[in-house]
Parts: C-alpha cells; sequence; structure tokens
C-alpha cells in the first residue's frame, strides 16, 4: 500500500503570501494529477497560534531568518505565517482536495516548531500520522508539496526513520533555497531514500 502525502500547500507558502515559496503555485498541477495513482492520500497544515514563538513579531530585536534558541532547539524566525483560522493558512483553491482522506496539522504548540508532518521538531509530540499510515497498511510513502528543504524534507526524513519505504517527488516540490535543498537530497538519500520524478 503507498500513500501520498501532500504537505504544506497552504496560501502563506504560495504567491503574495507572507512565507512565499517562488513559483509554489506551478507545482499544484502536478499535485492534482498524480493522487489518482494513490491507494491513500493525507495532507499536513501548518497551523499555528498567533503568538508562535517561531514568529519574528514574538522578537522585536531580531531580524527575519535570524537563528536563536528555541527550547533548546535551534530556531529561525520566521514572518508570520499560516495562523489558525486566517486566509494565509487556508490550502489553495487551486488544490484538489477530494482525495485527501484526512489532515494533520503541526506546529500548534506556541513553544516549538514543527517543520515535520510527523513530529515537532524536538521529537516531544506526534501528530498521530504515522499511527494512522499503519492502521491502513501503508509501507511506501510520496511526499510533495511546500516547501522542499524545510517541511517536505524533513517529513520525508521522519518516514524513513520510521521505517517506510521514502520518496520525495522533486517535480512537485519547491524549495525556498534550492541550494540546501542540494545538500539535503544528498543526505537522503545516503540514509535510504529516493528522488522520483513523476
Amino acid at each position: 500500500m503507498k500513500a501520498l502525502i501532500i504537505v504544506d500547500m497552504q496560501n502563506d507558502f504560495l504567491p503574495d503570501g507572507s512565507l512565499a515559496v517562488e513559483n509554489g503555485n506551478a507545482i499544484i498541477p502536478k499535485i492534482n494529477s498524480i493522487q489518482a495513482n494513490y491507494e491513500l492520500v493525507v495532507a499536513t497544515q501548518d497551523w499555528h497560534p498567533k503568538n508562535h514563538k517561531s514568529f519574528i513579531t514574538q522578537h522585536p530585536n531580531n531580524r527575519v531568518f535570524d537563528q536563536i534558541q528555541l527550547e533548546g532547539l535551534k530556531q529561525t524566525l520566521w514572518p508570520e505565517h499560516c495562523v489558525q483560522g486566517t486566509q494565509g493558512a487556508e490550502f489553495s483553491s487551486l488544490l484538489n482536495q477530494n482525495s485527501i482522506e484526512a489532515i494533520f496539522r503541526k506546529g500548534m504548540d506556541e513553544n516549538i516548531d514543527s517543520y515535520s508532518g510527523f513530529f515537532d521538531n524536538g521529537k516531544k509530540k506526534s501528530t498521530a500520522l504515522g499511527d494512522y499510515l499503519r492502521a491502513k497498511n501503508i509501507k511506501e510513502v510520496h511526499i510533495c508539496g511546500l516547501a522542499a528543504d524545510f517541511c517536505v524534507y524533513y517529513t520525508a526524513k521522519d518516514a524513513l526513520e520510521l521505517g517506510y519505504n521514502t520518496s520525495i517527488v522533486e517535480n512537485a516540490t519547491l524549495a525556498i533555497n534550492p541550494h540546501d535543498f542540494n545538500d539535503k537530497k544528498r543526505y537522503f538519500q545516503e540514509e535510504g531514500g529516493k528522488i522520483i520524478q513523476l
């Protein structure tokens, strides 16, 4: 059994969003077209409280993209994004959601960020995505969405560590920083992950 995990296809990560990935809309037709190839389709959704500690608005003496220590972990400071209940947190209206069986929200604890769809960054709390996939007898996952070098990569990395046969669908994801993604891709492949084109 094979599942597609669609990561964070939300308005704030798309053109005109507060943390937009360049040309992020360009991958939506591919994500829509490949969904029919999977027995299960699920999605993740960044769902931050307004006062999330990863937001630059909570650190007036810092600048956007500064690195700080938060709860003992290295934390990038982001523009405010995907705040619960806002238009920016909603999935793109261009994304076909009819096949999405379940949505797993992340980043809800104000004190810790959550790039992965499986766990927060400190692996203190699970989103229950892993349990859901196991209950559905999923053995293989393909991961797409935004952004390749953050939430897609960390979701894929955790899937691999949980024992899934894991692939990143490269033509259905885009990076904030393509150079960083190239480095992460190499590590991912060394650990047994696959980079595929569909």
